[in-house]
């Protein structure tokens, strides 16, 4: 069986009384129709402005475009207002953390270098006081997933991202547009059965002692104990009721539908 090498990162987090941390994935930018998008881009914006305004940190657990590739000097064009306010929010001080998923691989150094935002390819270890979190995107971790996991690990690797930036920025934005709305449909269509490799994956990390486990990538929403421990699944921004999860010392860690009333 193919067995990848998954690279774990490593942060310390403060979160001040009063104060959450936020999570959100799989909002899936560029997805559907332009009327859509726009809908979905507002929904978003309204929702980063309520996080900067009541919590201490952000998590971006993948896929927040439907794709994603940028070149040495072009990125995608679209969603340029979703860009300006994750700017700005660093601008102000803001922190916030970019976890690649399936969709939003194709990073190289635009959010590093010019968005001042730390991009990371694998999973990522939090600890915040007494407690250690896991937080990973998803893909690659239903228990058949090992077609993916080798395809993954092919189109991550440098030579293959080198040799995909010599195509012109007009036929690669295409192609990795088409790519991904395949991959998407994919992931909607597929049947996770019984046996849940996330939540198997989640349980597992619960068991080696982390308190918390947060994922994307299965577009359900999904809060439970587990092993001792509590497992949050992100859901996504595809339909008319986005979540988001928000994490305090208060409340502990929540689902949250945003109000855009």
């Amino acid at each position: 069986m193919f067995s990848p090498v998954v690279s774990l990162h490593s942060l310390h987090l403060e979160v001040p009384a009063g104060q959450s941390v936020a999570f959100l994935s799989d909002v899936h930018l560029g997805y559907g129709t332009a009327a859509q998008n726009d809908v979905r881009e507002r929904r978003l914006l309204a929702t980063l402005e309520e996080i900067e305004r009541t919590c201490c940190h952000l998590f971006i657990v993948g896929d927040l475009f439907d794709f994603w590739f940028d070149y040495r000097r072009v990125i995608p064009r679209e969603f340029v207002r979703t860009l300006a306010a994750l700017r700005s929010m660093r601008d102000r001080g803001f922190p916030i953390t970019y976890l690649m998923g399936n969709h939003d691989f194709g990073h190289y150094t635009y959010f590093r270098d010019h968005m001042d935002i730390p991009v990371y390819g694998g999973d990522v270890e939090v600890e915040v006081g007494d407690q250690r979190w896991y937080i990973s995107h998803g893909d690659g971790k239903a228990a058949n997933d090992t077609g993916y996991l080798i395809l993954r690990s092919v189109l991550r690797s440098s030579w293959a991202q080198t040799l995909y930036r010599w195509l012109h920025p007009d036929l690669g934005i295409a192609l990795a547009s088409t790519t991904s709305h395949s991959s998407r449909a994919y992931t909607d269509e597929r049947s996770y059965g019984v046996a849940d490799g996330l939540r198997d994956f989640a349980a597992a990390r619960l068991a080696e002692g982390y308190q918390l486990v947060v994922m994307g990538h299965r577009h359900h929403a999904t809060h439970e104990t587990l092993a001792g421990g509590e497992y949050v699944n992100l859901g996504h921004w595809l339909g008319n009721e986005p979540t988001y999860a928000l994490f305090s010392h208060e409340s502990g860690v929540r689902l949250v539908q945003p109000d855009f009333a």
